[in-house]
């Protein structure tokens, strides 16, 4: 009795999984059934209940990707509006960011880009994590943020975490907006302690010119000068041809 127990033991756990597999697999087929039935009478894709909680991320609003394009064709608005005013407050948009790194001793320059193939990495720089941020010559507030107000020189990407691609765009816009006039830059106070003026004491005890007479040469040396033989001689014979034409 035993044993007969055991071998129906045995039989029945090898048929179970081929008897779940094969109701997994009608499963399967009548929800396709199903789909495809629910498509040709209503005209629209539809979805099982089953598939419901699968979905990855919930869907953009209308309102977001309002406010996305409006920030593209004005994007100094956005520093203005209050998505901005509650996510940074007062403070620069690269405050209190740190770049994830291996070890204790951050890396000595910031990454080439963080958009790659159409695809953000993690931990973006902080103008590439925020799309609304777009660099631009006329957002003057965002470019004053990247500008040391004490040497009025661009921050170094490494204390604001930029990348190497948006920090080249970030140099390109602050130089379009002070030659635009719109941003203020310094210009070195050269102090010129020299004296050009005619009562400087080297210019006032120059001496006149000496006045010349008719006939006079200015350097009186000039008269008592007498070229070499060897060298007149060099002379002649190189212009001797030239010589015998004009004589």
């Amino acid at each position: 009795m035993a044993a007969s127990i055991r071998s129906i033991g045995s039989i029945s756990s090898r048929i179970s999984p081929l008897i779940l597999h094969s109701v997994q697999h009608n499963e399967s087929r009548l929800q396709k059934l199903t789909a495809r039935l629910l498509w040709t009478r209503t005209g629209a894709p539809s979805v099982m209940p089953s598939h419901s909680l699968c979905t990855t991320a919930a869907p953009a609003k209308d309102g977001d990707a309002e406010v996305v394009v409006r920030y593209k064709d004005r994007p100094w608005n956005y520093l203005e509006s209050e998505e901005y005013i509650e996510r940074y407050g007062t403070s620069p948009v690269w405050t209190g960011y740190r770049r994830n790194h291996k070890g204790g001793i951050p890396p000595q320059k910031t990454r080439k880009k963080c958009i790659r193939g159409g695809r953000i990495c993690g931990n973006a720089c902080p103008i590439c994590r925020d799309l609304n941020i777009i660099l631009h010559h006329q957002k003057v507030k965002l470019l004053e943020q990247f500008i040391c107000p004490y040497t009025g020189m661009v921050h170094d990407p490494t204390q604001t975490g930029v990348c190497m691609q948006q920090q080249k765009r970030l140099n390109m816009e602050v130089n379009k907006a002070r030659d635009h006039g719109v941003l203020p830059f310094d210009i070195p106070n050269v102090e010129f302690t020299e004296d050009y003026s005619n009562n400087h004491h080297a210019v006032g005890s120059t001496p006149p010119p000496p006045c010349l007479n008719p006939g006079e040469r200015w350097y009186k040396w000039y008269g008592t000068i007498e070229p070499e033989e060897t060298e007149l001689a060099k002379v002649k014979k190189m212009y001797k041809a030239y010589l015998k034409k004009y004589q």
